[in-house]
């Protein structure tokens, strides 16, 4: 397993569960993370669950940390405009950065190499390092330029996976929805889970 942090980026598209879920899944695994938050965050969050995420990344953490139980060693919170944060540089990048949930207008930032904030700039990053990238987008239905720019995040190297959740372990309860999205994170991110049956392994 590697060493180095996971970061994780919230945006402001609907699902922030997804994002929520996945740093507690990674902080579980053993995996420290690295967490990244837009202002448009802020408002989901506010609004799909009645969480108040600070503006400042440093009483975010406090907060989020007590959430998880974890140390700041753990869990980092970096601002989005603090430029002097690790995810910034190449020489010193996480093993993966996974953008969750991820909006229309970050990936066309992403997409088209714009680093206006801490978000798109550690994405660059990742693309240019030649690291894992994986742009959790929901939206739909999907434009053309929301295509094309998908496309262009693939062909540099990142994976795009739409929050799609499947039906066929029939789920339940919203949970279940949100951890079939998140297993296909961390399966991708090489990180170990029960959270979901595989398919034919004689479960479903």
């Amino acid at each position: 397993m590697s060493s180095r942090p996971i970061a994780v980026a919230f945006t402001g598209a609907s699902g922030i569960a997804y994002g929520l879920r996945l740093v507690e899944c990674l902080l579980e695994a053993g995996r420290d993370v690295q967490l990244l938050y837009s202002r448009a965050a802020q408002v989901v969050a506010r609004m799909e669950l009645e969480m108040e995420l600070p503006s400042s990344a440093e009483q975010a953490g406090v907060l989020l940390r007590e959430r998880f139980g974890v140390t700041e060693e753990r869990l980092q919170v970096f601002g989005r405009q603090q430029w002097t944060a690790p995810v910034a540089s190449g020489s010193n990048p996480p093993d993966a950065l996974v953008v969750c949930p991820c909006t229309t207008g970050t990936l066309a930032s992403i997409a088209h190499g714009i680093s206006d904030d801490l978000i798109d700039r550690a994405a660059d990053v990742m693309l240019k390092e030649r690291r894992r990238l994986i742009l959790v987008v929901r939206e739909t239905p999907f434009s053309a330029i929301h295509l094309e720019n998908m496309l262009a995040v693939t062909r540099a190297g990142g994976v795009v996976m739409p929050a799609n959740p499947g039906f066929y372990y029939r789920p339940e309860k919203v949970e279940d929805l949100v951890d079939f999205m998140v297993a296909r994170v961390l399966d991708h991110l090489e990180v170990a889970h029960d959270l979901l049956p595989r398919w034919g392994a004689g479960r479903l």
